[in-house]
């Protein structure tokens, strides 16, 4: 499900067990991002396979990338491995306007 930046945020709040995922690449995770974001970079297909793989299905994940195109595609394949609760954030960090950390 895709959601703009305030319910992303406030929804993410108050689900304290959930995870933010950030799926750009270690470069792009490394120039800042979202802070307590776990990295799972979706542009080396394998290594994204075996690290959702190793999540817990019975969690809420927050994905983000730079404009929300493969934070999408991200979610399409944790539903596929069945992570059924998971949002994306429409606009991706370039729209953000949250805390960032490096």
């Amino acid at each position: 499900m895709n959601l703009s930046q305030k319910d992303w945020t406030s929804n993410q709040a108050e689900n304290k067990a959930s995870v933010i995922l950030d799926v750009r690449t270690p470069e792009e995770y490394d120039s800042g991002h979202i802070v307590s974001a776990q990295l799972i970079d979706i542009r080396n297909p394998q290594g994204f396979m075996e690290g959702i793989a190793q999540l817990d299905k019975s969690k809420t994940y927050y994905v983000y990338c730079r404009s929300g195109a493969r934070s999408a595609q991200a979610c399409q394949l944790l539903k596929q491995q069945g992570i059924t609760d998971c949002f994306n954030l429409l606009g991706g960090i370039l729209d953000w306007s949250g805390e960032t950390t490096i």
